[in-house]
């Protein structure tokens, strides 16, 4: 008797299953990675890395903002102020980014500026929203463990501003409190910024 031996039924890869390449990894947590929100769209060919790395319009404007507060004040003799996404490489398990960095000529001195990432805590850390794909973590599980690890660092502060709960978080080892982004907000050395007031001035209306 003949046996027809057909072809193996082939199970597709699931798109969970599949890597993700190391280029949509943006920071390391915990010995986890963490990869770039939208990055499911390029693994499916929909986006370009570059179309979800970029930053949203309001997102920019607002560091811009800060940065331009922070550059009007700052001894530049004492502390460098790095934007673009500084990265930091806390230990072998902890690689994160920053928005704004304001670090002390002190601690990162001259001889460590490299191409890698900075081993030295800033002295203040800005970031405005949230540049991850949340998958175990929550939004907020995210922001209080990437705080506390910053914190327990050296970095002496952390300023969250959050555009879609219009709030500003402000954490240091003493305390975390939440503000309005109406409200004026203590940058470092007496120095203010306030969001809310800004927008307005702007003609700005975030819903």
């Amino acid at each position: 008797m003949a046996v027809v031996i057909g072809q193996a039924r082939q199970t597709p890869v699931s798109r969970s299953k599949r890597k993700i390449p190391d280029y949509l990894i943006c920071e390391v947590l915990d010995g986890k990675p963490l990869y770039y929100r939208g990055y499911e769209d390029v693994m499916a060919g929909k986006k370009t890395l570059e179309e979800i790395m970029g930053s949203s319009s309001l997102q920019a404007l607002l560091i811009s903002y800060l940065a331009k507060i922070i550059f009007s004040f700052i001894d530049d003799e004492k502390y460098f102020v790095l934007i673009s996404e500084p990265g930091v490489h806390l230990d072998n398990r902890d690689n994160l980014s920053n928005d704004i960095g304001i670090y002390d000529q002190a601690i990162l001195t001259p001889a460590k500026i490299s191409k890698k990432y900075t081993d030295v805590p800033p002295k203040i850390v800005i970031e405005v929203d949230i540049s991850i794909a949340i998958s175990e973590l929550t939004e907020t599980g995210y922001i209080y463990k990437k705080t506390g690890k910053l914190l327990g660092f050296g970095v002496e502060k952390i300023i969250w501003v959050l555009t879609e709960a219009q709030v500003v978080m402000v954490a240091t080892k003493e305390s975390i409190e939440t503000f309005s982004w109406d409200k004026n907000i203590e940058l470092m050395d007496g120095q203010e910024f306030n969001i809310g007031a800004f927008l307005a001035k702007k003609g700005i209306v975030v819903e």
